[in-house]
């Protein structure tokens, strides 16, 4: 029976994400080990101490830049949430410093546009403007705590558009803290949203969804919540609604956790939760790889860098 299964288990027509983690983490330890950086003692694919997130950074511009952005939000009350395991070398939110900071420090976002318009999502007009970690507490009345914070926005003159979430080797969408703390049973509070304790509150994440008609459908209809385990993807998608924008997956093409295609059609959770969203909502839902990305920016000859950022992410193998 063990044999069986092992041998069966080999035949998986999808890739493993458990893979791509540890092809990453050789990876991300050789290319600290490479430049004699402090690595973690047990973890050699860390750098020792969050403080030196810097190294985790291929280019120097890119860290004044980010230094500067934190500096400027502290100076104005505003936060700026660099992320516990920022010197992690599979940090999501780092893996955005190395490949689209260059793109923001150079003023060159053609290769971004390029690649949203290949994959049919729009950019709004003039919506150029980057702001990492965008947060809005005014839109959920997130009072309190970390408010829903999206790795990187592109806004125009009046309100940010193109909201992109960076996920690498993730096993999931954040979900709800409430449930996974053990204070909720999971079960959906529509329609009688008073058994919500974060409707309680006063966060207004339902009534969002609701406003642009999100439960309209399995969201509304399904005996358990749909926020319990995917609760930052809701969030993020009614934060682009709300704005008028579109919601926008960075991932890898090697992960099969948001999006994989095979013998079976496709797979992973983007798949899954857009069949969850009304029609006339999934056009302002959508994806692109970190592989298309670095296909465009290598295509325009006019960035050097990406060759480390391949190194360092085991691209190209």
């Amino acid at each position: 029976m063990i044999d069986n299964s092992r041998r069966r288990a080999k035949s998986w027509p999808y890739p493993r994400r458990i893979r791509l983690e540890s092809e990453l983490r050789k990876a991300a330890a050789a290319w600290f080990a490479e430049r004699g950086f402090e690595q973690h003692t047990r973890y050699p694919f860390c750098l020792a101490r969050r403080d030196l997130w810097p190294q985790n950074t291929i280019d120097s511009d890119v860290v004044a830049y980010v230094q500067s952005e934190i500096a400027t939000r502290e100076a104005q009350g505003r936060g700026f949430p660099l992320h516990d395991w920022v010197h992690h070398g599979l940090s999501s939110q780092a893996m955005l410093f190395n490949l689209v900071g260059p793109l923001i420090v150079r003023n060159d976002l053609a290769p971004l546009r390029d690649v949203f318009a290949q994959q049919g999502i729009p950019w709004p007009p003039q919506a150029d403007r980057p702001v990492l970690e965008y947060e809005d507490r005014n839109v959920f009345n997130e009072d309190s705590g970390q408010p829903t914070s999206v790795d990187l926005v592109f806004a125009d003159d009046t309100a940010p558009r193109v909201f992109v979430e960076a996920k690498l080797v993730e096993p999931e969408f954040g979900g709800c803290s409430v449930f996974r703390d053990g204070d909720c049973d999971g079960r959906n509070p529509v329609p009688d949203l008073a058994g919500c304790y974060l409707h309680h509150i006063g966060r207004r994440y339902w009534t969002v969804l609701e406003k642009h008609r999100l439960l309209e459908g399995p969201l509304g209809t399904d005996a358990s919540c749909v926020l319990a385990n995917h609760y930052q993807f809701f969030r993020e998608v009614g934060l682009a609604l709300e704005n008028d924008g579109v919601f926008v997956l960075l991932s890898d093409e090697r992960s099969p956790v948001f999006w994989c295609d095979g013998p079976l059609g496709e797979r992973g959770l983007m798949a899954h939760l857009l069949k969850l969203v009304p029609g006339s909502l999934r056009h302002r839902i959508a994806r692109v790889s970190i592989q298309q990305l670095v296909g465009a920016i290598k295509a325009t000859g006019r960035h050097a860098w990406i060759a480390e950022f391949e190194r360092k992410y085991a691209l190209g193998h």
